[in-house]
């Protein structure tokens, strides 16, 4: 109900009934809100709490808010308590009843005087800041009272949601970062020995921080609902308090592959050890391959193979200290460094002997074909012909002897093909020109085939 212009009509005693109702309503819905705020957990933190920053401002505002609260309250209840004494003079009011009664529930005949302490930093209405009173209405005392109790409310709630859901959960994540410190400990895991050791010292020093000032500015941590003017609307901030936790999620995660690095170091150094011995085994067969064939084949550009992986051995020894000493944070980066290094030196010792190798297979090769031209020759009744029987006996010197010149002894072959399919009348599958150090085409088919 808004303020009532003094010359306007009168209320009948029917309008004041129903006018002394509802206020008396509205009375005793904000003497029950007024008691809950006062019995706030949160008013009570707020109240013996020492404050800092924008929490330290808005309470000092909702302080002085929820006093002059009071203050409202209790003018409205006097001047309620005279409506309620002017209707109860007569059963049938008279005119000079109602008038007055009119001017009292419609007027603004309700002054409220406060004193500079308790107004100074309570929000104020426009126009009013500064007066030592203020006239209302009762329908906008109620009005003022509302907006005041929103705004208070709003502060006591806020910094109760907030003191109610992280300073636990900084709490439990701080237990949780304990356990991971004495672990990291146990595996070596320390501060500038390790990064993970720095990184749960900042964590740590983080949430320290960050609980003192949840504890001391709550409002600060506070994400007011977007288009929501209820008090209390919104939701804590963990912005910072989820970022430690995935830290610290991470910092676990590698204390883990460190644990796990303690639990298969030996199984993996002596798998390392190994394959580093095969490669060592294949290195070795290599070089002695490289003799053979530079001893056997003649013209012949041989690979040089090289000697054994000292840098790897030393590295290998180096990851046996580590996991004497129990070093585990410097064990793991280095076991999977010499994993990979190792494979690849396997497969490198692999690809020298291939190389190597690579005349002598040609080499037999070359006489196996020789041997199946032969023995296609003999079951289609060639092999007693005297020009086969030359160029097979030319073409075999040349590839079982020593040293065998790979390139002579292919054309020798070749030459013993085109005889036999000169015989048969028909042309012999001739073979790529690839030569003897890269290959010899497979034709095993004989000639005519």
């Amino acid at each position: 109900m808004g303020d009532t212009d003094p010359t306007g009509p009168v209320m009948d005693r029917d309008e004041v009934d129903r006018a002394l109702a509802r206020l008396g309503a509205e009375h005793e819905a904000i003497e029950t809100s007024l008691l809950a705020l006062q019995d706030h957990a949160g008013r009570r933190l707020l109240e013996g709490a020492r404050l800092t920053g924008l929490t330290q401002e808005r309470w000092t505002a909702a302080e002085a808010a929820i006093t002059l609260l009071w203050t409202y309250f209790d003018a409205y209840t006097d001047a309620l308590r005279t409506a309620r004494g002017i209707r109860a003079r007569r059963r049938w009011s008279s005119r000079e009843d109602l008038v007055e009664l009119t001017e009292l529930l419609r007027g603004a005949c309700v002054t409220v005087a406060g004193s500079a302490a308790a107004t100074a930093n309570a929000p104020a209405p426009d126009g009013a800041r500064g007066r030592l009173s203020e006239r209302y209405s009762l329908a906008a005392l109620v009005d003022r009272m509302n907006e005041l109790y929103a705004s208070s409310l709003d502060v006591v709630v806020a910094a109760d949601v907030v003191w109610s859901a992280l300073p636990a959960r900084i709490d439990l994540l701080a237990a949780e970062l304990q356990r991971t410190h004495k672990l990291a400990h146990s595996v070596g895991v320390r501060p500038g020995e390790h990064p993970a050791g720095d990184d749960l010292e900042r964590i740590t020093r983080t949430l320290t921080r960050l609980r003192e000032r949840v504890i001391s500015d709550p409002l600060a941590f506070w994400q007011p609902a977007r288009g929501s003017s209820a008090p209390g609307g919104g939701r804590p901030d963990t912005t910072v308090y989820d970022r430690e936790a995935r830290a610290l999620e991470d910092v676990r995660r590698e204390i883990d592959a460190v644990l796990t690095v303690r639990q298969d170091a030996e199984k993996r150094i002596v798998r390392l050890r190994d394959v580093l011995s095969r490669a060592d085994r294949t290195l070795a067969e290599a070089r002695a391959a490289r003799g053979e064939v530079l001893a056997k084949i003649a013209a012949t550009e041989v690979p040089v193979v090289s000697g054994p992986p000292t840098a790897l051995q030393e590295q290998l020894s180096t990851a046996a200290e580590y996991r004497r000493h129990a070093q585990w944070h410097r064990l793991s980066p280095l076991l999977e460094s010499l994993e990979q290094k190792a494979e690849d030196e396997l497969l490198r010792a692999r690809e020298s002997l291939t190389a190597v190798t690579a005349p002598l297979a040609v080499r037999a090769e070359l006489r196996g074909r020789l041997d199946a031209y032969k023995a296609k020759a003999a079951r289609l009744g060639l092999a007693e012909d005297p020009v086969l029987v030359e160029r097979y006996e030319k073409a075999r010197r040349m590839l079982w002897s020593a040293p065998c010149d790979l390139r002579a002894a292919e054309q020798a072959v070749l030459r013993y093909q085109q005889a036999a399919a000169d015989l048969l009348g028909t042309a012999p599958r001739v073979p790529g020109q690839d030569g003897p150090g890269r290959g010899v085409p497979d034709d095993r088919r004989g000639p005519g085939a």
